[in-house]
């Protein structure tokens, strides 16, 4: 992530700052909100040729809220929809609750490589922000996402996506607001919601009330974590929540009973070395091997926990330097895990890449 760590505090235009987190939001006493991390709007195209070979369209998912998303179509999905449907990936973008877009050009680009490189149909929710819309708000919105996507009743989805190969996956925020979303899953069960075949986290937000090893010593060199150091950490659950939860939240600290309970077959957590939050990742992850439970469903299987480290990264530097070896390679262990066969042992990572196969419209 490239964002200035200082504050641009003189260009406040004399108004009386309330809240300051700088590089993402600033909010001012008179209500006013201003979003740094933010990218221009892209609008949605047919016009595969010119997107990577991926046709998009948006779709409001529930009027009552105004919640979209902006689903991703690969080039060759029409040809071969007949004989192998398409994974599914319901993908929540980051930016610490309050900022970005599914619209906005960071997360067209990269939902549209995912889709191109995954040859998967993805679907990426534009939900509601903070502090406007306090968390649970974004929950909600993306469990409006799913149960949307799993009626099949938008044309893409019932002609190209294969609902038992159906993926959640985020970053930063979203990866913590698409877990919400599996656990959810997981107690709601019922003829109307779809298996999650897997859960994927990059950089996910999780943080606690007390410090872990690792948080301790980079709360001594702040320097060394650029976008995220563990005292801006602190401040932002309180702000996204309009200060009705600390940082001793389940949400952010998720219990060994909610853990146990996730009906997920397959989990991958993508960490970055110098990000404050990979100990939160690394943890977690230990934490769903060992408290693994198993579902009827799984019973001849156990759930896997894939982790994937990039070291020396910081936190979302596959969004804005996706061209870069690590972002690559993190790109292929998505690739990877997404069409990775039943019972088959992971492939060689795979890189960014785009669909051979001339493009046609979509019927």
């Amino acid at each position: 992530m490239q964002a200035s760590k200082s504050s641009p505090a003189n260009q406040n235009h004399g108004r009386n700052i309330s809240v300051d987190m700088y590089p993402f939001i600033r909010k001012y006493q008179d209500g006013s909100i201003e979003r740094f991390l933010r990218s221009p709007f892209v609008p949605a195209s047919s016009d595969q040729a010119r997107n990577r070979g991926v046709a998009t369209r948006d779709v409001v998912v529930d009027k009552a809220t105004g919640v979209s998303v902006r689903l991703f179509l690969p080039c060759g999905a029409a040809e071969t929809a007949g004989r192998n449907r398409l994974p599914l990936v319901i993908y929540v973008h980051g930016g610490s609750f309050c900022t970005e877009s599914a619209f906005g050009r960071t997360y067209h680009r990269y939902a549209t490589s995912l889709a191109a490189s995954a040859g998967a149909l993805v679907v990426s929710v534009e939900y509601r922000l903070a502090p406007e819309f306090p968390i649970p708000a974004a929950y909600d919105d993306a469990w409006a996402a799913l149960q949307w996507a799993a009626s099949l009743s938008d044309p893409w989805l019932a002609s190209y996506a294969d609902p038992a190969r159906t993926f959640l996956a985020g970053d930063s925020a979203g990866g913590n607001i698409v877990y919400h979303t599996a656990v959810r899953a997981s107690h709601e069960v019922n003829n109307d919601i779809m298996d999650i075949e897997g859960l994927i986290m990059v950089q996910p937000y999780f943080w606690g009330a007390k410090r872990l090893p690792l948080e301790l010593a980079w709360d001594d060199n702040e320097a060394t974590v650029a976008v995220f150091p563990p005292n801006g950490v602190d401040r932002l659950w309180p702000f996204v929540t309009a200060g009705q939860a600390g940082n001793d939240d389940p949400r952010i600290d998720p219990p060994a009973s909610e853990i146990s309970s996730l009906a997920c077959r397959r989990v991958l957590i993508a960490v970055a070395g110098k990000d404050s939050l990979r100990g939160r990742g690394h943890r977690l992850a230990a934490r769903m091997r060992d408290l693994d439970s198993r579902w009827p469903w799984m019973i001849q299987r156990r759930r896997e926990v894939t982790v994937v480290e990039s070291e020396g990264e910081e936190h979302g530097f596959h969004l804005y330097s996706p061209l870069r070896a690590t972002s690559k390679r993190l790109m292929g262990s998505l690739v990877e895990f997404i069409n990775q066969q039943p019972n088959s042992s992971p492939a060689n990572p795979m890189v960014l890449g785009v669909p051979t196969t001339p493009c046609k419209d979509p019927a």
